[in-house]
């Protein structure tokens, strides 16, 4: 029994004692199909600021284009730059939030 380099096996009367192991796997959990609406509102509250960032670049590109075709371009040139802020901010933004959604513990 106690010789190293020997393999034992365990007796027929140690076999029988317990019940034998399942057969069938164990059941995979179940995930209801997410639309479009759902995974949207999900990863909003997960991480704010990049819808918020989005929003900033679109409206900050919209009034540049309109002061382009008015004819103003010392502001369009200005909400240009503000543009590349705001898309800076946003990858800001989507960065932390990945990196927070790593690190945050498994459940």
């Amino acid at each position: 029994r106690g010789r190293p380099g020997v393999v034992t096996f365990p007796t027929a009367a140690a076999m029988a004692a317990g019940p034998p192991p399942p057969l069938q796997p164990s059941p995979l959990p179940v995930f209801r199909e997410e639309g479009f609406g759902d995974k949207f509102l999900r990863k909003t509250r997960e991480n704010p600021l990049v819808p918020l960032g989005c929003l900033c670049t679109v409206g900050v590109l919209t009034y540049g284009l309109i002061s382009f075709k008015r004819g103003h371009t010392r502001r369009s040139q200005l909400m240009m730059r503000a543009r590349i802020l705001a898309q800076g901010f946003t990858f800001a933004a989507l960065l932390g939030g990945m990196v927070l959604t790593a690190m945050r513990p498994k459940q």
